[in-house]
């Protein structure tokens, strides 16, 4: 499948050098398990789920998640995060079926 719909939110959405904030990255993932069925056909939908999510700021991870099936559909994974000054925050998930993906987003400190 191609790029998936994803999104990095930081809140506060203003902040300084030195402070934690929040940082959530939303995906579009149906995050299947292998025990549902197709319901025209009554064939088990195949397991896709993500299983690992690196956090990175300047292309170095700072938070890696191991993650698995019985997650929900389209989930959010949230970390807290001290800023270091200006940079590139990029979250990278990779799924069971080898799919790659990733988000970034600018970090600009206020002070």
């Amino acid at each position: 499948m191609g790029k998936r719909k994803s999104l990095i939110k930081i809140k506060p959405k203003k902040y300084k050098t030195g402070e934690i904030v929040k940082v959530s990255f939303m995906v579009m993932h149906p995050m299947d398990t292998g025990t549902g069925k197709n319901k025209k056909t009554g064939e088990i939908i195949p397991a896709h789920y993500i299983n690992e999510v690196k956090f990175l700021f300047n292309g170095k991870p700072f938070t890696t998640l191991k993650t698995w099936e019985t997650l929900s559909a389209n989930p959010v994974f949230s970390v807290n995060f001290k800023v270091p000054g200006k940079g590139e925050l990029k979250v990278v998930y990779t799924d069971n079926q080898g799919e790659v993906n990733e988000k970034s987003k600018k970090i600009k400190p206020k002070g």
